[in-house]
């Protein structure tokens, strides 16, 4: 057993596959919540519509503002037949897809009239296309032709398009970019921010564009290296102004989801400050990784085996995390991307 089916065996867990979310809660603030308390090792289950009960004082919540794409479209290649693409990102002229068959360096691919993408190179899994529209058009260009990406678990959802467009979405998304949703903000509602805020919560926003890297299987490279998947991310002046204050006066900095918690742990330095700005962020955060930032984490019940389920075992531990998963099992909480939620505090 190599040292990655190690490391891999030991975040396995087993489930019924009727608990796997098809949709979402509605509303969303029904959604189920497991709330743990680190310190007093307490738990309670309750929902998201009473989730301000469960914060602590003067907490401030990490929301991330991503928007979904619908980053799936299919192509025609020169041969007529088809291929179906996933956009991931944009590079310099050209864009990073993933392609579910081979494609020819060179040859032309037909999205609609007039519009057309040339295969100009490849890398690893990835090609690279350039465009025959300018660059600038292309998230119009996906919202007409394109798909929402949801997770391929998600077999029976039953959704349309157009309503996919807004259940894979959360509320105050706002900067266009992610191929997958930050999952736990999907709970929110604007009756439950309202309440949030009623009771002194502080929210702030950061921008962390969700690839799909986020869902792959760890791979033996990104363990050697300690560094996983390229996501980009953005924090306003004014956010990291708050959350630098909120640490300086010892008040609890909480992360919606692990997309937020990334990018809050790969923006401050070893004394937990953080920093203003765009960047990009490869962090793999596992045990025995020490958040330097954030003291507490909302979050959804992830895949077996994920680089996602090391994470939040990087804050509360990897035994106990289990032992969260089997309770929650236990009660029948619906797994994953449209599933219920945890908060670890």
């Amino acid at each position: 057993m190599t040292a990655l089916e190690r490391l891999l065996a030991q975040y396995d867990y087993s489930f019924p596959e009727r608990l796997i979310a098809q949709r979402p809660a509605s509303p969303r603030d029904a959604a189920r919540l497991l709330v743990f308390d680190r310190r007093t090792k307490r738990t309670h289950f309750s929902t998201f519509a009473h989730l301000a009960a469960f914060l602590p004082d003067n907490a401030v919540l990490v929301f991330n503002d991503t928007k979904v794409i619908p980053a799936r479209f299919t192509v025609t290649k020169p041969t007529g037949g088809k291929a179906k693409l996933l956009y991931l990102a944009t590079e310099g002229r050209t864009i990073r897809v993933m392609a579910d068959r081979k494609l020819t360096i060179g040859s032309r691919l037909t999205l609609a009239p007039r519009l057309s993408f040339t295969v100009s190179g490849k890398k690893e899994k990835y090609y690279y296309l350039r465009p025959s529209f300018p660059l600038a058009r292309l998230f119009s260009v996906l919202e007409r032709y394109g798909t929402t990406p949801i997770p391929p678990y998600i077999k029976h959802a039953s959704l349309s398009e157009k309503k996919l467009r807004t259940s894979y979405q959360t509320i105050f998304a706002q900067t266009k970019g992610s191929v997958a949703a930050p999952t736990a903000s999907l709970h929110f509602t604007k009756r439950l921010l309202a309440a949030l805020k009623k009771r002194g919560i502080r929210i702030v926003f950061v921008t962390l564009h969700v690839n799909i890297g986020t869902f792959a299987p760890l791979t033996e490279a990104q363990l050697a290296t300690e560094r996983l998947h390229e996501e980009y991310y953005e924090i306003a002046p004014k956010t990291a102004a708050i959350l630098n204050a909120a640490k300086k006066a010892g008040d609890p900095v909480i992360a919606v989801g692990t997309t937020s918690a990334r990018t809050v742990e790969s923006a401050c330095d070893r004394s937990g400050r953080v920093s203003a700005g765009a960047g990009s962020t490869e962090l793999f955060i596992r045990p025995p990784h020490t958040f330097k930032c954030i003291t507490g984490l909302i979050t959804n019940f992830h895949v077996p085996r994920s680089s996602l389920m090391m994470l939040v075992s990087a804050l509360v531990g990897r035994q106990t995390l289990l032992r969260l998963y089997r309770s929650a099992i236990k009660k029948r909480f619906r797994l994953f991307s449209f599933g219920d939620g945890m908060l670890l505090l």
